[in-house]
């Protein structure tokens, strides 16, 4: 289910955004659940709690408080959420990309442009929920871009999570409960009960471990070599690589 938040100090404009949400959802039959704030210090509360916005509708003039600043706040927290700004001013157009902004929209909101707004957002949240994996972490809630994700380790309670960049995103979890998420997929495999691999990043294969790209060694438990080679040739095999023999 798609969840959507309005910011706004005007308690017309809430009662307008609300309206237009209601007749998207009636017309498209789409399941929306929806929160509205008339201060950007409540939304910021939901968020520091951990609440997970796809969609924040986000008013850039609020009292006392620029929209910009509690953009960058949310930021710290959520770098998934798409912020569409609402503004009577085209004044901070430039500066409101700098922290992520999906889109800067001008008051009053027609119904037409509100209905496009909601249908382009929507599609780029389902794309990018269908191949990637929220993570809870030190820095706050990320999206992982699954093709980025070169592989995973656990130590304890911990995931670490190593990207294609060199980058180390930490969360909390097991492994267990994170292969039973990802073993839709057919790139990814687990040799090693401690170790979860995207079979896209394999340098090498040996006897005793993998060789990922960045050099890493993955462990290959005992027995288990001949099981782990063929998964990679079938997976290659299927990718229509080019073989050498």
């Amino acid at each position: 289910m798609i969840k959507v938040a309005f910011c706004d100090d005007d308690i017309s404009v809430l009662g307008e955004l609300k309206g237009l949400l209601g007749r998207y959802r009636t017309k498209y039959n789409q399941e929306i659940e929806c929160a509205a704030f008339c201060s950007s210090l409540e939304l910021l509360a939901e968020i520091e709690k951990g609440v997970r916005y796809d969609i924040l509708f986000l008013d850039i003039i609020l009292p006392n408080e620029n929209g910009i600043n509690i953009a960058k706040e949310i930021r710290q927290y959520d770098s998934v959420v798409k912020i569409i700004f609402l503004t009577s001013s085209s004044e901070f157009a430039v500066q409101s990309y700098t922290v992520g902004t999906y889109y800067y929209q001008m008051k009053p909101i027609r119904e037409e442009d509100f209905f496009r707004l909601m249908t382009s957002a929507i599609s780029e949240c389902k794309k990018e929920q269908q191949y990637s994996l929220i993570l809870r972490c030190k820095s706050g809630i990320t999206r992982i871009d699954l093709d980025r994700l070169e592989y995973c380790e656990v130590f304890g309670r911990t995931l670490l999570f190593h990207m294609e960049n060199g980058e180390v995103l930490e969360g909390a979890g097991n492994m267990d409960k994170l292969y039973g998420q990802l073993s839709q997929y057919e790139n990814f495999v687990r040799p090693h009960r401690s170790f979860m691999i995207n079979m896209e990043y394999i340098r090498k294969i040996s006897y005793k471990a993998i060789t990922m790209e960045n050099m890493a060694e993955i462990p290959i438990p005992h027995g288990k070599c001949s099981e782990i080679k063929n998964l990679y040739l079938e997976y290659a095999f299927d990718r229509k690589q080019v073989f050498i023999s």
